[in-house]
């Protein structure tokens, strides 16, 4: 069966014009950033389509006034602008509102990670895992494809509570064939039952680890895969319970390590429970990337090459590389 590669933006955007068919509820509020499924929601929906020019702070104002009247909102922008150059908008009118009333805004960023590589280390979105994650009554949802994109419209329809969508800006296959095992209220999926290693990771990420079990399992060296997509929140105990099955975790994410992000995550929840399992991080180090090239160019910088990986998997095991 042939793998086909989708932006998630497009079909979360495709789906969500559907459903502004079913529910004239919905806006779609954009900071002069396009897409070419947009343009069917910008000509169907001229009167629930507005673009607030680049002006992130007033995309999150607007939301606000329109999701305290009862509408279900979508501010669409940049990810690295929408969520660092809007921060206090974002927590003074959704965080602190959403403790005392029902306001569905779901602040949809894309370009998480390295997906603009070449744009360079303005475009690259690192910090947004922790600076997201932190605020109380906020969604984190990183999807690691198309297929998991498309589900959340529904949720984030359903559930009325400010999130943060975080999309990868490139195309990329599908990594869940059955959309049912998508389970947004355990926010992970063990993607692959390992032996005595585990790799944890989010969004593109993700990919990378089944690159990377791929090639062990070549040399018969078998380690688990668990998918988180949904950082907050996430059910911790049935989390919890599925890392215990291992002696060995490796968290990696496009975001810097011991900031707060899906490793500090992950170390939490060993901690609060007194776990033996190890655990290991992989990420960014304290310190911006201003090389130029793709985005495997600057993960092996970075030592984030699926060789780098599978070189940290086999020091754990005590196997020669």
């Amino acid at each position: 069966m042939k793998v086909e590669n989708k932006v998630m933006r497009d079909v979360f955007i495709e789906q969500l014009y559907n459903r502004m068919h079913e529910d004239n509820s919905i806006f779609f509020l954009s900071a002069d950033f396009g897409s070419p499924k947009l343009d069917s929601i910008r000509e169907k929906f001229k009167d629930r389509f507005i673009n607030v020019g680049i002006a992130e702070q007033n995309l999150i104002n607007v939301a606000t006034g329109l999701a305290l009247e009862g509408f279900t909102v979508y501010a669409y922008a940049i990810a690295p602008f929408l969520t660092m150059r809007a921060y206090e908008q974002i927590r003074v009118n959704l965080a602190l509102h959403a403790q005392i009333t029902d306001i569905n805004v779901n602040v949809v960023g894309v370009g998480a990670g390295l997906s603009y590589d070449v744009s360079g280390p303005t475009h690259h979105c690192i910090e947004d895992l922790t600076i997201m994650r932190t605020f109380p009554n906020f969604m984190v949802f990183s999807p690691s494809d198309w297929v998991s994109a498309q589900k959340f419209v529904d949720y984030s329809i359903k559930i009325k509570k400010p999130k943060y969508i975080r999309f990868d800006g490139k195309p990329l296959p599908s990594i869940y064939e059955r959309i049912e095992d998508i389970k947004f209220e355990d926010g992970f999926s063990e993607m692959k039952k390992g032996e005595r290693v585990c790799l944890v990771s989010t969004g593109y990420m993700t990919h990378k680890s089944i690159k990377v079990a791929n090639k062990l399992a070549e040399e018969h060296i078998n380690i688990g895969i668990i998918d988180v997509f949904l950082l907050k929140p996430l059910n911790e105990d049935m989390f919890s319970k599925t890392l215990e099955k291992y002696q060995y975790v490796i968290t990696l994410e496009e975001g810097f390590i011991n900031k707060g992000g899906l490793d500090s995550i992950v170390s939490y929840i060993l901690d609060s429970r007194d776990s033996y399992v190890k655990l290991r991080r992989m990420g960014f180090g304290d310190i911006y990337t201003f090389d130029i090239g793709d985005r495997e160019y600057l993960h092996g910088l970075n030592g984030l090459s699926v060789d780098d990986v599978i070189k940290n998997v086999k020091l754990i095991l005590g196997k020669s590389s």
